[in-house]
């Protein structure tokens, strides 16, 4: 299903871009003071003086190849240009995701144990408030307090371990509120099974108990919530990017819009969808190395 759903974003995207977004990318790219002959031998270069389903069959044609086309502005190819991006974008997306496993599943194994504790009121809490946050709020909050009033990590920017702190807690905080509260409500299912209480009963430790036979059997919902995230955070981090001066594809993707560059719209929407994708079958073919039971099924 995975082609038919990429073909389908992809004229999606094609239709969005020449049919609903107004503006002429030539006359944004060159001016609106350009000369008009000028204008017109560059959208026939382009090939935008075609009819509009010639474009699209150059388009899905271009795409079978792996080939994104070329930017209007950098006057360079799309796959190069996300080839650079992509790095920085990851980077920020896997430093999100390991904040958000760690604080998420931590704090729903202990809501889980301990229900309706005062740990379990103050985790959830936190968790609702974390849902409920904008991430670009959370993200001037951090600088103004981290950066600018205690001066521990800088502002924004993109180079050493310092300037992935603040953009991955602004973006893991709300996947880690999440994951918590998906781990509490399926680590409480299977707390209370009868191979929990024969476990407890043979004298293994609380640690054993809860970790190797309550939370294996309980990760299976969690990590289809990681998945889903990972898949939205490698996506999703424009705002986070704009907010820290991240140079990702995100940042790069907004840009485009501005400028009115399809290319590289189209391009970066692609490529997104599909990692994506292909992180939602990872995690669907992860099921049955979790449970042997859906592997045998």
């Amino acid at each position: 299903m995975s082609i038919p759903i990429l073909i389908g974003l992809a004229t999606i995207v094609f239709l969005l871009n020449f049919v609903f977004v107004p503006g002429d990318p030539v006359r944004i790219a060159m001016g609106q003071h350009a000369d008009p002959d000028t204008i017109e031998m560059i959208r026939e270069e382009m090939g935008l003086n075609d009819p509009l389903y010639m474009q699209y069959v150059r388009f899905i044609g271009r795409l079978f190849k792996g080939d994104l086309g070329k930017s209007f502005t950098a006057k360079r190819p799309v796959t190069e240009m996300i080839a650079e991006r992509f790095p920085a974008t990851a980077q920020l997306a896997l430093g999100a995701m390991v904040v958000s496993i760690i604080l998420g599943v931590s704090a729903g194994i202990i809501s889980a144990v301990k229900p309706y504790s005062i740990w379990d009121y103050l985790f959830m809490t936190l968790a609702m408030i974390g849902v409920s946050m904008p991430v670009y709020w959370l993200g001037l909050i951090l600088i103004w307090v981290v950066a600018l009033n205690m001066d521990l990590l800088p502002v924004g920017g993109y180079g050493s371990w310092q300037h992935l702190i603040l953009p991955a807690i602004a973006l893991g905080s709300r996947q880690a509120a999440r994951i918590a509260r998906m781990t509490r409500s399926s680590m409480l299912e299977v707390i209370g099974k009868d191979y929990i209480k024969t476990a407890r009963a043979k004298g293994l430790s609380e640690k054993v108990v809860v970790i190797k036979h309550g939370l294996r059997n309980a990760l299976i919902p969690v990590i289809t919530v990681i998945g889903t995230q990972l898949g939205y955070l490698l996506g999703g981090t424009v705002i986070t990017e704009r907010v820290f001066s991240w140079p990702g594809v995100g940042r790069m993707a907004v840009d485009a819009v501005m400028k009115r560059d399809f290319p590289l719209i189209q391009g970066t929407v692609l490529f997104l969808a599909a990692i994506f994708i292909v992180v939602n079958l990872l995690v669907d073919l992860s099921y049955g190395v979790l449970d042997p039971r859906i592997r045998f099924d």
